[in-house]
């Protein structure tokens, strides 16, 4: 490690999602002490696979003090109370991962006890039916609500999320500079890097870099030869084609993740048009068959060209190295599944808040910045990787394969542990909890052998009236609530585009 050089100036390398999350994060909440600098090339695009998000979005808004209703017309945004998985534990059956919390947790284990219990009796519903963001999904309802009675994220415009957080990092002091990157200079005592040289012959130093650069990682891989951690053995998708159409209906409360034969389908609705993509493993579809057999599912008018887009699924072996932060794509890529792309930018961004080396870079922030975001990359792994595996699809040679796979020893005892004992325990750092690794399991298909005997203590009676209680709780709770439409043409109505 060199000698401890204050930190002044911060070089961005590439805008998009992940570029401009950290600008105007870094400008308007450290701005004062630091010039930042966005380096941007009009002629590279961006990926823009994933246009939902997850309610952890919240916090960095909250932080960044975003008018939330300006916001979503900005980035022609509607609201997301969740994921509908649909054809993956068999075809023609469907559940909703739900925000939010699903019936009543007790000290002893969560609903989920209760509700086997209540099964076992005859006397539960669909574990669903407890859930008020789940039933309010499903009736096409939403609304901000006080108190945060309603649990929710959004669905966006990715490019125009970029352009509206680059007006705030500019109103803050950023600096966007256009141009590509020809040459990386590395300090040949510390092998930091000292400056980037753009095709026109302008030289940048930084004093810290963020590689924002996507899944080509021009600073973290390319130039400080950070190996990356290869998940492709349980995920096995590796290439994705994307295209937008016209909206044809009113838009629903939710993302569709629909099981295709060879990958899985997204729906993102937006309000000016849909997103589409299908993720899928070219080793069982070829790209010609995947762009016929998205173009087969899509409803409405197709604005764009059809696109490819090739990814590998894994996590650098280290996300903060020498003077440089990768984040989102350079950093690591879970597939879109469960919405978590810009869930990482965002952590990323916050830890290195956190941690920033104002009076210089230290080995011991390294160490546990990284610690902390490859564990975290780690639970997504694992709960995307469930989806695949706890599955009763042994239809075509994908699933079957995805069915009988090895998986990691992680994710292996958080199975055995709920099938036996019905338990799950939320580790730090991971972002889904309980109730999000229980939906999905009881959804995939894995229904825990046993209950907690905590729920013995309440007769058949007591425990009828209390699942009674829980939805009719919920029922009146959605029935109050105004179409999704409604509260958006009345709450953050944008522009037609």
């Amino acid at each position: 490690m060199a000698a401890k050089k204050p930190v002044k100036n911060v070089v961005i390398v590439g805008g998009g999602t992940a570029g401009w999350m950290a600008a105007a994060s870094l400008t308007k909440l450290l701005g004062k002490n630091l010039n930042i600098t966005v380096i941007e090339s009009d002629e590279i695009g961006t990926v823009g696979v994933g246009e939902a998000t997850i309610p952890t979005m919240m916090t960095l808004h909250q932080l960044l003090k975003i008018n939330e209703a300006e916001f979503i017309a900005a980035v022609q945004g509607t609201f997301k109370l969740g994921i509908s998985f649909e054809n993956w534990k068999q075809r023609g059956e469907n559940y909703i991962h739900s925000f939010g919390l699903t019936g009543q947790d007790c000290w002893a284990g969560g609903f989920q006890h209760f509700w086997l219990k209540g099964r076992q009796r005859g006397i539960s519903e669909d574990f669903g039916h407890y859930s008020t963001e789940l039933m309010a999904a499903k009736a096409g309802k939403f609304a901000v609500l006080p108190n945060n009675g309603l649990s929710y994220a959004f669905h966006m415009d990715a490019s125009l999320y970029a352009k509206y957080l680059r007006k705030i990092a500019e109103q803050h002091g950023g600096q966007r500079v256009e141009g590509k990157i020809v040459q990386v200079n590395l300090n040949s005592d510390s092998g930091f890097i000292d400056s980037v040289t753009l095709a026109s012959g302008r030289t940048l130093e930084g004093d810290l870099f963020v590689d924002c650069s996507g899944f080509r990682g021009l600073l973290i891989s390319e130039t400080l030869k950070t190996e990356y951690d290869d998940w492709s053995q349980w995920l096995p998708c590796d290439s994705a084609v994307a295209v937008q159409t016209a909206s044809v209906s009113e838009p629903v409360p939710y993302t569709r993740a629909i099981a295709r034969e060879s990958g899985w389908q997204w729906r993102i609705p937006l309000q000016s048009r849909v997103g589409n993509g299908l993720v899928f493993c070219s080793r069982h579809l070829s790209d010609d068959d995947a762009k016929a057999a998205l173009l087969a599912n899509v409803e409405g008018e197709t604005l764009t060209q059809p696109r490819v887009i090739k990814f590998r699924t894994g996590q650098r072996s280290e996300h903060w190295r020498k003077n440089c932060v990768a984040l989102g794509l350079a950093a690591g890529f879970v597939e879109p599944l469960e919405s978590t792309s810009i869930h990482m930018v965002q952590r990323g961004i916050i830890r290195l808040l956190q941690m920033f080396p104002l009076d210089g870079i230290s080995a011991p922030d390294i160490v546990e910045f990284n610690r902390q975001m490859t564990d975290e990359y780690l639970f997504i792994r694992d709960f995307v990787i469930m989806h695949y595996h706890v599955t009763e699809r042994d239809d075509t040679p994908f699933w079957r394969e995805c069915k009988s796979m090895a998986i990691p020893a992680s994710l292996q005892h958080r199975l055995d542990l709920f099938k036996q004992t019905g338990r799950v325990f939320q580790q730090a750092g991971d972002v889904f909890a309980e109730n999000n690794w229980t939906q999905v399991m009881i959804g995939q298909g894995l229904i825990p052998d046993q209950y907690h005997p905590i729920v013995d203590m309440m007769s058949d009676t007591e425990l009828d009236n209390f699942l009674k209680t829980l939805r009719a709780r919920v029922d009146h709770a959605v029935n109050q609530l105004p179409s999704h439409q409604q509260f958006i043409n009345q709450y953050c109505a944008a522009q037609p585009m």
